[in-house]
């Protein structure tokens, strides 16, 4: 596996951004060479407060770059939702939906196929999955999202006093617009997936997962909730965990396996796994 380090001048952030790239090299000796063709590539993002290394030291990604030939993409966003921030000009979601692609797609031996591509990511980065997925549904061919802070739901009702995950109603409005009318925007997921749907075509291939045991439980099973109320196809699970890297790393081996993504080989269960739909316990009380 080769790991490229760097910084490029983004023109829709104005200015340098980091992010460290994957690439899957087989130098062993002895060992043929695998067949030459463009990676398949996931664009993996971090969650509130984290940077483009996080995926690196929390998770075994890159086993999963060299074992299953997956190019690797991840950017520093900031605290941003990797939602387009236009009242300071700083456009993560046009950054990551096309700036971002085409940029590495110009670097790197990327496909340039869209069932190649791949947007995944962990709390924060897991909202942003999700809305980059539904919003550039005709780039990224496939979403995983983990944990996903779904916090555009609550945001109307935040004060000037810090949330539990350090931010501000100040923070809120600059990142979402006018809390107000956030829920009628495409920053609400569910406006955006309703969107994709009346398109009728370029559905992305969508799976989601939370922990039981996670408070951000509430806001996943709703969202899925209202998924299979307007008939929008997607896969979500449960399992035994709260917000931690381990859970975040079993489960995102397993959302690329329940998307087709990997070899047809069986794939262990992650530890104390269990099926949302039937036989999910009682999360934490709120």
């Amino acid at each position: 596996m080769a790991w490229f380090q760097g910084n490029f001048a983004s023109q829709s952030l104005n200015r340098q951004v980091s992010v460290n790239v994957l690439i899957p090299a087989d130098m062993r000796l002895g060992v043929p060479k695998k067949q030459d063709k463009p990676f398949k590539t996931i664009y993996l993002l971090h969650g509130f407060t984290g940077d483009c290394s996080d995926w690196i030291t929390g998770t075994s990604i890159g086993e999963i770059s060299q074992m299953y030939d997956f190019a690797v993409v991840m950017p520093s966003g900031e605290n941003s939702f990797y939602v387009d921030i236009e009242r300071s000009g700083r456009l993560y979601s046009t950054f990551i939906g096309k700036e971002l692609v085409e940029f590495t797609r110009k670097i790197f031996p990327l496909s340039h196929e869209r069932d190649d591509t791949i947007v995944a990511g962990l709390s924060m980065g897991g909202y942003g999955a999700l809305y980059n997925g539904l919003k550039h549904h005709e780039t990224f061919g496939h979403t995983i999202a983990l944990s996903s802070a779904l916090v555009a739901d609550r945001a109307k009702d935040t004060t000037d006093e810090p949330s539990p995950m350090g931010a501000t109603r100040g923070y809120f409005e600059e990142t979402f617009g006018d809390l107000d009318e956030l829920e009628n925007t495409d920053k609400n997921l569910r406006v955006l997936a309703k969107r994709v749907l009346e398109k009728g075509k370029d559905f992305p291939n969508l799976y989601f997962t939370c922990g039981y045991n996670d408070m951000l439980v509430y806001g996943n099973r709703a969202l899925s909730a209202y998924m299979n109320e307007i008939g929008f196809k997607h896969i979500y699970e449960e399992g035994a965990g709260t917000h931690e890297w381990r859970y975040w790393d079993a489960f995102l081996r397993r959302g690329l396996k329940m998307l087709g993504l990997l070899p047809d080989i069986e794939l262990m269960k992650p530890p104390f796994w269990v099926d949302a739909e039937k036989d999910s316990p009682n999360p934490v009380t709120p």
